[in-house]
Parts: C-alpha cells; structure tokens; sequence
C-alpha cells in the first residue's frame, strides 16, 4: 500500500521543574538555598531516511510524545534532561503545520532533520534565585510546557522524471521496459493507484530515476479523479515525458488529449507546466494512418516542443531514444530543492507569556498565562516570595497599568484564586 499523506500529532516533553532545597550550614539562613534546576524536555524530531518509501507506518500510529524532563534536586543537582524522539520520515517528505496548512520543512535529502516541538525549558531552582537580600528564596520555577501541534507529513517523490499522460496510454509500459518497477499493467483505465518509481540504467546515459504518475484527466488540479493526490508527486521532477495514445483506438484526439493535461498542470502549478517537456507518441504499432501522427507532430512543434518522438512500448520501439533524450536533457538541468514561496512558509511564532486586566466592579483581575507561570512559580505565604511576587508585577509593568484604569488605595486585585488589596 502506498500511502502519501497523513495527519499525526507530536508533543515534545515538558521541562522539568526547579527544586526548592536548603542544605545545612551553620550561619546561613536555613542552610543555604540549593536547589537544582529541572532538565530540558525532549525534542520530536523528525528525520528523512533512504529506507522508507511510504508514511504507511504512520497509519498505525498517529500520536508520537517526547519524554519530560526530571525535576532538579538539592545539593544543586540538576534533573536529567529528556530523551529527544526521533521519528524517520521517507524522503522527500515535506511536513506543514495542520492548523495553518504553511510549510514548516522540506526533508529532501538522506539524514535531514526537523525539530517539529521542542522541547520545554527546564525551571530554575531556588538558587538561582537567591540575592544580598534575599538569602533563602522559598520558590523555584516549574517548567516550561512542551510543543504541541497537529502536522500532516505530505510525500512528494523523488524523481528526476515524470511519466504524464491520461489514463491507459502506456506509461506503466514504458517505466516497466526502461527499469526493474513491476507495476501492474492491463487495459483498462486508472491501472495505476499509485505512483511507481524505477531507476533508468541505459547503457551509455548517466541512470535517473523515473516516476509513473496515475492518469490524470480533465478537472485532476480541482480534486477530479485521483487529482489533486498524485499532481503533487511531479512537482520535483525536473523533466516530463509527456505520453500520448497515437493510435486513436479509443476514439481520442492525441493533440486534444497533450492541450487538456498541459492545462491541468498550468491550473496546479504555472512552474510545473513551466518544465521542459519530451513528447512521446505511443502504440505506433497499431497506427493505421501515418498522417495522424505527422499532424500531431507539427501541432505540438508549432507550440514550441522541439523533443517528439513516436514509440511502441508494446514491442520495445523507440523508447532507448526517448531515454537518451531525457539523460540529455536532465544534464542540462541544475538540481534544486522544492521551492517554498514566503507566503506558505510557516513562521513559529516566540512563545511570550501574555496576560489580560478587566474591572469586575470594584475588583480588578489579572489573568492570562503569565499569571499562570507566576503563581505557580512563587510561594506567596513566604515573606520573600510575596515580595518577589510584587517584585514581578512591577517589572511586568502591571502596577503602572492599573493605576492608569484608575485602581485606588485599597481596591482588591485577583490573579486566579488570590487576591491582595492594592497599596500605592
């Protein structure tokens, strides 16, 4: 089973939490802080892998979660840091944000790697904490929270070439005579479900590899058929063999056959319709007008394609020439990785701790998560850690933007579940 595109949901780990400790020492108050710091969470990383070929695993499992971080201790032992997760992707696979649809990665080459969530600081311990004046600081900070977010890995193959053509015109024929695929061929339409790539070794070229793409029809760049599932597979080749029926048997116009399939391209893609083309007239042995195909010719080369050729897959005709062709053409070619426009590049936005302040009556509330971080960060029933509290509300500038709502002496400020009365 082939399998292109899936949806999974990772989160890194969260980071450890600061210790609060003391040790014994005489004349220092309570001992001396010495709380360690928690570890970092672990990382989701992804990472590309020349032995994977589909996302099929990912079907079996769709939540992937890194390990947290330990919790600092005293003596100021720091806790251990999580374990990152590594998750191997075929290559090829480009990895977007599901909630925005931007590209967050393009994993095109072996051993690529993508930190997809990171992991969560560790929190500091109280010694960090510690100052002339507040020499036994009774808080620590908890750890940060870990990424998380729902992605869909997207794999678009790796192929210097691509087979195009409706339905049933012989590329799976072709790609079968020109390397060692197998896909299954038989005469009816939409034989092929699913790409198939093969390896091109023809004596004297430099090997490429080649994809056979399923038929695409009229209406395939708005989801007509298998549509929108397999244009996405052609947009790294760098050339196209364009396959046409020239024999008619089925009643089709081979030039009206190549204009709607380059228009389904140019619909998809301007870049992709933008790629160099080699025109290939297929089944010329049940031809029974030459003049058929010498019209085509002329047609297409009036539209400016200079490479046509005329081949029978079925009896193994013309097809080396074709092969040499595109060994030609592709040396002239630089290789490139996927282009990702500006406007569908995903941009991971700074994590920034954010809070809010309403009047409800005469009380004010604070609320949003810096607030969160905070209380859970400070011991409020420890002198020092009150202070320190007050401390940060000051320097968060929160103190200045009450009294500029016109907070006064004695009016109450809640921040969750406690609540202080506000002194200028």
């Amino acid at each position: 089973m082939f399998i292109d595109r899936v949806k999974v949901f990772v989160k890194s780990g969260d980071g450890g939490n600061g210790s609060v400790s003391f040790r014994r020492e005489k004349y220092i108050p309570l001992g001396g802080p010495d709380g360690g710091d928690g570890g970092d969470g672990g990382n989701v990383v992804l990472v590309a892998d020349v032995n994977m070929t589909t996302l099929l695993d990912f079907t079996y499992k769709k939540k992937y979660v890194a390990e947290r971080g330990e919790n600092g201790s005293g003596s100021k032992c720091y806790g251990k840091d999580g374990e990152d997760l590594f998750i191997k992707v075929p290559m090829g696979t480009v990895i977007k944000d599901q909630e925005s649809g931007k590209i967050m990665a393009d994993l095109s080459h072996s051993g690529d790697k993508f930190i997809v969530a990171k992991g969560g600081k560790g929190g500091k311990g109280n010694v960090k904490f510690a100052t002339p004046t507040r020499q036994a600081p009774n808080f620590a900070e908890p750890g940060m929270p870990g990424e998380e977010r729902n992605v869909v890995l997207e794999l678009k193959l790796l192929a210097d070439v691509g087979l195009i053509g409706f339905p049933n015109v012989g590329k799976s024929t072709i790609l079968s005579m020109v390397s060692n695929a197998r896909p299954k061929i038989a005469n009816y339409h939409f034989t092929t479900l699913s790409p198939n790539l093969g390896v091109v070794a023809v004596k004297g070229i430099e090997p490429f590899v080649i994809a056979d793409i399923p038929g695409i029809i009229e209406g395939a760049s708005e989801g007509v058929g298998l549509g929108l599932d397999f244009l996405r597979h052609i947009e790294r080749t760098r050339l196209l063999i364009h396959v046409v029926d020239i024999s008619g048997i089925e009643g089709r116009d081979p030039f009206e056959d190549f204009l709607r399939i380059n228009e389904e391209l140019k619909k998809y893609s301007v870049k992709l319709w933008d790629r160099p083309q080699i025109v290939v007239a297929n089944k010329s042995d049940v031809l029974q007008d030459e003049t058929i195909f010498l019209d085509f010719k002329k047609k297409v080369e009036e539209l400016g394609y200079k490479s046509i050729f005329k081949i029978s897959a079925a009896t193994n005709t013309g097809i080396t020439e074709v092969m040499k062709e595109a060994a030609r053409v592709l040396s002239t070619i630089p290789l490139t990785d996927l282009e990702i426009e500006e406007k569908d590049r995903y941009i991971p936005e700074e994590k920034k701790f954010t809070y809010t302040i309403r009047k409800e009556e005469n009380v004010y509330i604070v609320e949003g998560s810096f607030v969160d971080r905070l209380l859970a960060s400070v011991n409020i029933n420890d002198p020092d850690g009150l202070r320190y509290f007050h401390t940060v509300l000051r320097n968060k500038g929160i103190m200045d933007e009450l009294i500029q709502m016109g907070i006064q002496d004695g009016d109450a400020v809640r921040l969750n579940d406690f609540e202080f009365d506000f002194v200028l």
